[in-house]
């Protein structure tokens, strides 16, 4: 019997949520995800230290203030990790613009033209890169320009279907709908229940959202992520594709039993009727969910943490 990692790559497209090179070298993923975080626990393993160097290197090479510096050096090991990664898989990887802009749609237009011309100059084409962005009213709206003029995004840290509704209209590439941290609240705010498999309200938001997307004939890409078990990766097997940590695909190809498929475009029916947000809509809709307000206001809040400790460890190299 194969494992359920391969079995889920035959229904799903299977990304790593990792900026670990020799893990992503283990699963061979298609596509690769990375965030400040990612990028902050891969600046601390021994292999990267000459791409710490270099983007210090560089940043210096370019001028400009402190904050030019601090930007430039981690958009350079940024670009540095996505380019090792790139040469080992065979799709696309997604980097993040700094979570500080979440809020500015020009500033974060801006900063994804920068991060295409550091691939470009790599030698890598916009082709091979999502230019990941949250799902803010902001971001969604520099999504929506960046994509007409054929740089593809991949928008996170998505947490309710008002948000998702509007990346499609947007035209978004891929969207990145949270499982586990929607788990984490629930349990946290809500009475003690059985939160397992098709249970879990994370695998129902994204199964929603997946639904939707497919009954409406967009052409978004739906890539759950943020998994707290394997449980949840099962429960949506047949999903666009799923971003997963090492540890949770070190698990799936330790699991041998028949893995179902869970979700399929030919049988998608969605309850919703297709809607189109202005901005005061979608802020409306996000105020009125708790759940996606906090997480995604804690979710921006813990990104810029982690760029900042980020930007600390590069200046001290």
């Amino acid at each position: 019997m194969e494992s359920q990692l391969d079995q889920l790559k035959k229904m799903t497209t299977v990304v790593a949520d990792t900026g670990d090179i020799e893990a992503i070298r283990t699963f061979k993923p298609v596509d690769a995800t990375t965030n400040p975080s990612l990028l902050l626990k891969a600046a601390s393993l021994p292999d990267y230290a000459p791409l710490l160097t270099e983007a210090k290197a560089w940043a210096q090479e370019q001028g400009g203030d402190n904050q030019a510096l601090l930007g430039n050096m981690t958009d350079r090991f940024a670009v540095s990790i996505g380019r090792e990664i790139l040469n080992i898989i065979p799709g696309r990887i997604s980097t993040e613009v700094d979570a500080r802009l979440s809020f500015d749609t020009k500033a974060t237009v801006e900063r994804a033209h920068k991060l295409i011309r550091m691939y470009a100059d790599a030698g890598i084409s916009k082709e091979r890169i999502l230019i990941k962005i949250a799902s803010t009213w902001e971001g969604i709206e520099a999504a929506r320009q960046l994509e007409k003029e054929g740089i593809n995004c991949n928008l996170t840290l998505l947490f309710n279907f008002a948000q998702a509704a509007a990346c499609a209209e947007a035209g978004a590439y891929l969207i990145s709908p949270f499982v586990g941290r929607i788990l984490d609240w629930y349990k946290a705010n809500t009475e003690a229940q059985d939160y397992t498999g098709l249970n879990d309200p994370g695998v129902q938001s994204v199964s929603r959202i997946y639904n939707y997307f497919k009954t409406n004939n967009y052409n978004t890409i739906v890539m759950g992520a943020s998994f707290r078990n394997i449980g949840e990766i099962q429960a949506l097997s047949g999903c666009d594709r799923l971003t997963i940590a090492p540890a949770l695909m070190q698990e799936l190809s330790e699991t041998n039993a028949t893995l179902t498929q869970q979700l399929s475009a030919s049988q998608a029916n969605s309850k919703d009727m297709k809607i189109v947000l202005d901005e005061s809509s979608f802020r409306w809709e996000l105020n009125e969910d708790p759940m996606a307000t906090e997480k995604l206001a804690q979710g921006i809040r813990a990104f810029a943490v982690d760029q900042v400790k980020l930007e600390t460890l590069l200046s001290q190299q």
